[in-house]
């Protein structure tokens, strides 16, 4: 008869590691620190802000909720905005109340063009603020246009 047996030497120590094994894991799960949603938030931005795609969008609208409304201790502030990738149409919103120190949603221009990252595999995933960078703009043209400088109307004389 070839059948394992507790007292076999082998059996034991492949059932002590793979106690071992299980008890780490469990260890390891219940003792590691647990990502805030914040945090996970802050890393999708820093991930758009390095790979993301920049496109140009619309802003339609901000939005500004009292704790009262929003039931959240600091209230809501979102940039609600729109962009449109190979034909089909997103309007999006992005909260931007911890983001108060880069961005005053009170000088974001309604209907102005904006920039927007996304992801190329899931552009619903976007954004137009993050802690380096910015796709509002002060101006409707993203890059200032410089007048070309006046020629004289005297005709040059041909020789």
């Amino acid at each position: 008869m070839s059948g394992l047996s507790l007292r076999d030497p082998q059996v034991v120590g492949i059932l002590a590691a793979a106690g071992l094994c299980l008890g780490g894991m469990v260890a390891y799960y219940s003792l590691r620190k647990k990502v805030s949603e914040d945090e996970l938030e802050r890393l999708r931005r820093e991930a758009l802000v390095k790979a993301g795609r920049i496109i140009d969008g619309t802003i339609l609208d901000i939005s500004d909720l009292s704790p009262e409304e929003s039931g959240r201790p600091d209230g809501l502030r979102l940039i609600l905005y729109k962009y449109e990738i190979a034909g089909v149409s997103y309007e999006c919103s992005q909260d931007v109340t911890r983001l108060g120190d880069y961005v005053n949603i009170y000088e974001a221009r309604l209907s102005f063009p904006c920039s927007v990252r996304y992801d190329p595999h899931r552009p619903v995933n976007s954004i137009v603020v993050a802690e380096g960078w910015s796709g509002l703009r002060d101006t409707a043209n993203s890059i200032p246009i410089r007048r070309a400088p006046r020629r004289s109307r005297i005709p040059t004389p041909y020789l």
